[in-house]
């Protein structure tokens, strides 16, 4: 078995680092939107509320250790005396992660990953949204599970693998399952969602109907604005992300072209 001491650990955050998702209307210059969409071709759909706080990852290894990261950079490892307080995420998420190593053993080959939106607190300017105590909560929003082999490769060949969809994620049953298991609470799931408009001005109204306030608040004096949505399929090989505040920017747009 490998040890995760002896990995190189600029490559196991680049194969652990979340993928970039799409904004359903694609984006033009300036952040304005384009008439184009991603298509889901009329597959099921399973829409989430998008928390709007700092992606997060819980890295499940082998050989029983355990990180945490940030988007970005790992912060913390099992075990360390000393690690980055960025946020508050190490903090947040240390207990779960104590909690899950102890329950869950990832594949000898296999390196499992858990992302989660840490959220409140001072991660993000709308973390008055979620609460009035500057109290931090986090939800999972996907899990996966890549071949350890895969650092093998180079950084650059694992960047580009990692961004046109190499990673493997859990099915929505099997996210449902694996969440269930380690106690762990995922993004809540928004119903009724069968279809997204294509228009621009009708998808913003499509929005503000599914979804008008978080269902992730931390305390009943919270603002209660929610960020949007992300929409994927059951497989999870389409997925894309709606968010209020680019729409709300694109019709400020078209209003102040009107008026010139």
């Amino acid at each position: 078995m490998r040890l995760t001491r002896d990995l190189d650990l600029r490559k196991l955050n680049s194969t652990t680092k979340y993928p970039s998702i799409p904004t359903y209307h694609s984006l033009g210059d300036r952040g304005s939107l384009l008439n184009e969409t991603v298509s889901f071709d009329g597959h099921p759909l399973i829409a989430t509320e998008k928390v709007d706080g700092t992606n997060s990852r819980i890295i499940i290894m082998p050989d029983e250790c355990y990180l945490i990261g940030s988007r970005e950079e790992l912060l913390h490892a099992k075990g360390d005396l000393v690690h980055n307080p960025a946020l508050g995420i190490v903090e947040t998420l240390k207990p779960a992660a104590d909690r899950i190593s102890s329950a869950y053993q990832s594949p000898q080959d296999a390196i499992t990953t858990i992302y989660l939106e840490t959220y409140g607190g001072k991660t993000t300017a709308a973390a008055k949204q979620y609460t009035s105590r500057r109290e931090f909560g986090f939800r999972v929003f996907d899990v996966n599970r890549v071949p350890i082999s895969r650092l093998d490769s180079e950084l650059a060949v694992i960047s580009s693998w990692r961004e046109n969809g190499g990673q493997d994620f859990l099915s929505e049953a099997a996210l449902t399952e694996f969440t269930e298991a380690m106690q762990l609470k995922l993004t809540p799931r928004v119903t009724g969602v069968d279809f997204i408009p294509t228009a621009i001005g009708e998808t913003h109204d499509w929005l503000q109907s599914k979804i008008t306030t978080t269902l992730v608040a931390l305390d009943e004096d919270a603002g209660g604005k929610p960020e949007g949505l992300v929409v994927r399929t059951a497989d999870r090989e389409r997925i894309v992300k709606i968010r209020f505040e680019d729409y709300e920017r694109h019709a400020k747009r078209l209003k102040k072209q009107m008026k010139n």
